[in-house]
């Protein structure tokens, strides 16, 4: 029985709740709008409470209310997790009541919200590069802020998300066995982050991407690229010296200079081939050419008895 009463009674709440939202809605009155959409603010009946603020927009505007309805509407949408939303409105917050107390923490949950609304990193970033720009702006606006912690730690946040971004994608060239261009874009990781917490890894493909792309090379390439590999091993000894990347390096420098001697030997031959075949070509040019002079002395002696034969006497018959 006790059960039932209780369903009975919550059952009566929702209904006087529900009629009460109705009759907010349905009003003109704007004190009693607000009254029951902070009592659904209070009660955390977001969408309840959204409804009504929405409904009181036009009622309060140019009203000592107005800040409130603003501010209240924010974090009932940030609490219901319509981040672009709320970020809109704490903007607006911030930039239409600037001397009003909350307007550092409403820039602080503009910031914020434009935080959540990142993507994940598979995902296009122009969200998380948005939120770099707000964030940043915050600590431009509010640089004593006690919030600055904070906003520096979400800023390194977001923009490691975007590191590894251009990380994973450079590591798919490398997977698809694309060592040229997997080497430009890890190059431009570290353009692009030159503090990256992935340059360790970086290193790594690096090398390798440069290794791979020197031993199967085209000859007309190889020689280049093998330096080209060759010259960062060295520097990436000298740059971290102990570290597992110059052990790689150190071991693929030898590998190098292994593929450069047996290339050397490979480029003496070529070249020797190369002269042997040029040697060959001039020599069947010679022939050639003396055979067209031999052609051209006989033609020319012919020509000359020809001139030389003087013309037969022409012979007349006579007739009877």
């Amino acid at each position: 029985m006790k059960k039932y009463l209780i369903i009975a009674l919550a059952f009566f709440a929702l209904s006087a709740c529900n009629r009460q939202q109705d009759l907010a809605l349905k009003s003109a009155d704007k004190d009693y709008i607000l009254k029951i959409a902070n009592e659904k603010f209070e009660k955390k009946k977001w969408k309840d409470a959204l409804s009504l603020y929405e409904r009181l927009s036009n009622l309060v505007a140019g009203t000592d209310d107005a800040p409130n309805v603003v501010y209240n509407s924010a974090y009932a949408n940030y609490y219901d997790k319509n981040y672009k939303l709320a970020g809109h409105q704490f903007k607006n917050f911030s930039v239409t009541f600037p001397q009003d107390a909350r307007a550092e923490d409403a820039a602080y949950m503009s910031a914020l919200c434009y935080y959540e609304g990142s993507m994940d990193y598979n995902l296009d970033q122009t969200s998380t590069d948005l939120a770099i720009n707000e964030l940043q702006n915050f600590l431009n606006n509010y640089p004593n802020s006690e919030r600055s912690k904070n906003i520096n730690e979400l800023i390194d946040e977001l923009t490691y998300k975007l590191e590894f971004k251009a990380y994973e994608n450079a590591k798919q060239y490398y997977k698809m066995a694309d060592y040229k261009a997997a080497s430009t874009a890890f190059e431009n990781v570290l353009d692009d982050f030159p503090s990256t917490k992935l340059r360790t890894k970086i290193y790594d493909y690096m090398l390798k991407s440069k290794y791979e792309l020197a031993v199967n090379s085209v000859y007309a390439l190889k020689k280049d690229r093998i330096e080209n590999g060759l010259s960062f091993t060295k520097q990436i000894e000298r740059e971290v010296p102990g570290t597992e990347n110059a052990k790689t390096a150190t071991e693929l420098k030898n590998k190098l200079a292994k593929e450069k001697e047996v290339f050397a030997e490979l480029e003496k031959k070529v070249e020797a081939r190369n002269k042997e075949m040029k040697e060959k070509m001039q020599e069947a040019e010679a022939t050639i050419n003396l055979e067209k002079d031999k052609r051209d002395a006989s033609k020319l002696q012919r020509d000359s008895a020809v001139l030389a034969t003087p013309t037969p006497a022409a012979t007349f018959e006579i007739k009877k």
